[in-house]
């Protein structure tokens, strides 16, 4: 499968640009014969939502989302945008598109809600965590940023199907200098997930700059055994494109089966207990 890691900057409250700009990032990368197109979180309207005038939400079925995805013909599209979602309901969302149809969304589950980060002012946590269809005859599921430094979360995707974890981010390193090397973190996270539960990770992040946020880039690719087999430079946008063999998650698994005894009738005892105790709902 060839995917492309699109590490690209976004316009803070333009959206018809920042379509524009993906459109012809996936132009480009379909045109090199790519299978996947991954963009980063909130790509298609700006990370800092909360100070801008007007409401950049999007139905799903949104005529520019459409455009996008069929752009990609067969390929497969992971765009990120705000969702006017149902009801009342904003969501941070990245939608998955194959063959230029919606194929699954993914509503962002933590909300980070401190420093610049004012989540969960503006968003509803997602409802649920499906893995999906994701081409080639493989699942995928979205970790949406902060999601992916919920453990729990990729061991519940693993054990819904998935082969390929797809974590879009709008990561940035500036605010806590002295004590955090958001390169660092997002490295041991990705790599730690590759090797426990032995498939690929596909990390895809923004760049350019919003106030004190600073994106730095450094897309990647880990395989199954926690090797970086591909990875963007930091600072700049980039299209990346790269080969995985996606056997080698079953290779991977069958030579040490981690993740085939998952003994989920415990878990689900033990955390049924702590809800009992008063635990978090």
């Amino acid at each position: 499968m060839k995917i492309t890691l699109a590490q690209v900057d976004a316009a803070l409250g333009d959206v018809d640009a920042n379509v524009d700009h993906a459109e012809r990032a996936v132009a480009e990368a379909v045109a090199d014969g790519t299978d996947l197109v991954v963009f980063p979180e909130l790509h298609l309207t700006g990370y800092s939502i909360g100070g801008l005038p007007d409401d950049v939400s999007m139905k799903a079925d949104d005529p520019r989302l459409t455009r996008i995805a069929r752009r990609a013909g067969d390929a497969g599209v992971l765009a990120g945008f705000v969702e006017d979602g149902p009801g009342i309901h904003t969501y941070n969302t990245a939608g998955y598109f194959a063959g230029g149809e919606l194929v699954h969304l993914h509503r962002k589950l933590y909300l980070p809600t401190y420093k610049s980060f004012e989540e969960r002012k503006h968003f509803t946590p997602g409802p649920s965590l499906r893995a999906f269809p994701g081409g080639s005859g493989t699942r995928m599921a979205v970790l949406l940023c902060n999601d992916a430094w919920q453990p729990q979360l990729a061991f519940l995707a693993t054990q819904d199907g998935a082969r390929v974890l797809l974590v879009p981010a709008a990561s940035a390193q500036s605010l806590f200098p002295e004590h955090f090397d958001s390169r660092t973190y997002w490295r041991d996270i990705t790599r730690f997930y590759a090797r426990m539960f032995q498939l690929f990770v596909v990390f895809v992040n923004r760049v350019g700059a919003e106030d004190d946020l600073r994106f730095w880039g450094g897309s990647h690719i880990v395989d199954p055994w926690g090797e970086i087999v591909a990875e963007a430079p930091e600072g700049d946008e980039h299209l990346l494109t790269a080969d995985i063999d996606l056997a080698d998650v079953r290779r991977r698994r069958r030579a040490i089966p981690l993740v085939k005894e998952a003994r989920l009738g415990l878990i689900s005892r033990e955390v049924t207990r702590l809800l009992d105790e008063g635990g978090d709902l």
